[in-house]
């Protein structure tokens, strides 16, 4: 093919992907204020809640199950590890980040001893956060006998999906013990965040009937990475423990509509009737989201947003979040930015009683352009601990004041402006 006739239709390419981003960002800018009528306004612990958000995701609420709130990656890395090297049967582990650092080869070396033992093991790995991956370290996991497979990687038959990543962070061991959460395997994830090199975050260790959800949110991206649908070892009975949580995965994924990501923050937050307590890496709302909780403070709801303070690694993001201040604090939302160490988890607790947990940041993002997955509970214990670890975090946090924030300088009103304009990759 002629030199020119290939330029040309790479320009074309080019061309075409540029006029779908603007008519998408406009778009986007047109639909950013509208959001969704509730008929009515259930409590949280009245079953039509559960039904509401039973009927929006398609996915059950399941009694009966049991867990346990892990905090930052001195007690998440060992509990997911332990859960590794006690495998009889399947692993299923998928993750968004896996970079670097003494945890990325112990958990390399964990799952490919037990695909050497035997045990089918699974590792779905997102082409563009796990970039950074060792190539070693792929290989030392397929040469013991691990299925390592890459999702979405870059091809050119497959460019309208490439900024569509799965966020999901998933491990199921013998189809019974589950977890997911924030935490990705690197060097930032580990320790207690004792210094800034040491990330804070949250992920939750799951057994019980909801288990089995998990794994549908695992076996959605694999089948589409390699066709292949999983059966036996992977699904089945699971027992439901006397006195159990509720509790109910839901899965996100891109689309052109609404996604089941934002209807379920949407009607968490216009049912709240006495707290709201928010804790986000990431925090970039569009116009709805900052009015949905301005109308919940109105309604008396103690409404506060954990975001993150300089240590951020994404400063663009901050920046675009920030430029929804104004109209939040002058709302009465209360805005806490924490000063320890770079905020990666991803939590909401309600009227302490209901809370979820996941992958889902408070942004475009994960509203609308990855493959998310978060876990709903109803559970006052539960719901007990995350607002003590809100409250634990607050003690590192700054609150940002309506009169200090109208104070800053001019130059900062343009990094937020400017970064405003890439909300919607955001």
């Amino acid at each position: 093919m002629p030199a020119r006739k290939v330029r040309n239709g790479l320009v074309g390419l080019a061309g075409a992907v540029a006029a779908a981003y603007v008519f998408e960002a406009l778009q986007y800018k047109k639909t950013a204020a509208i959001g969704f009528d509730l008929q009515s306004r259930p409590a949280l612990d009245d079953p039509k809640f559960r039904y509401v958000l039973e009927s929006l995701s398609g996915a059950p609420v399941r009694e009966g199950n049991k867990i346990d709130v892990l905090r930052n990656g001195h007690e998440i890395f060992p509990a997911m590890l332990e859960a590794i090297k006690s495998a009889e049967r399947t692993i299923n582990f998928a993750t968004f980040v896996y970079w670097r650092g003494e945890i990325a080869p112990e958990f390399a070396d964990a799952l490919g001893e037990r695909a050497g033992a035997g045990v089918e093991v699974n590792v779905l790995l997102d082409a563009m956060g796990a970039a950074k991956m060792e190539k070693p370290l792929v290989e030392k996991l397929r040469d013991a006998g691990a299925k390592v497979e890459w999702f979405r990687p870059p091809h050119w038959y497959s460019i309208h999906k490439s900024n569509n990543r799965t966020h999901r962070k998933i491990l199921v061991v013998d189809g019974q013990v589950g977890f997911t959460g924030g935490v990705g395997i690197a060097e930032e994830w580990t320790g207690d965040c004792e210094t800034p090199d040491n990330w804070r975050d949250t992920h939750l260790r799951i057994e019980g009937p909801v288990v089995r959800d998990l794994v549908g949110g695992f076996q959605e991206n694999w089948s589409e990475a390699t066709r292949c649908i999983l059966t036996d070892g992977h699904l089945g009975d699971i027992e439901a423990f006397e006195n159990g949580a509720a509790a109910q995965i839901l899965r996100s994924s891109a689309g052109k509509g609404s996604t089941n990501a934002e209807e379920l923050f949407y009607a968490a937050i216009s049912c709240a009737r006495r707290n709201l307590w928010l804790t986000t890496a990431y925090f970039a709302p569009r116009r709805a989201f900052v009015l949905a909780l301005i109308d919940a403070v109105k309604r008396g709801v103690d409404v506060r947003i954990l975001v993150n303070g300089p240590h951020i690694d994404k400063e663009v993001v901050r920046q675009a979040g920030r430029s929804s201040y104004d109209g939040l604090l002058e709302g009465g939302v209360k805005i806490l930015e924490y000063q320890r160490t770079m905020l990666h988890a991803k939590t909401m607790v309600v009227d302490g009683y209901w809370a979820t947990v996941g992958s889902i940041n408070f942004d475009n993002r994960s509203f609308s352009l990855n493959d998310e997955l978060n876990l709903s509970v109803w559970d006052e214990p539960l719901a007990r601990k995350l607002q003590d670890h809100f409250k634990l975090d607050l003690e590192d946090a700054r609150e940002v004041t309506l009169d200090e924030w109208r104070s800053r300088p001019a130059a900062q009103v343009v990094k937020e402006r400017s970064s405003a304009l890439l909300r919607r990759e955001l």
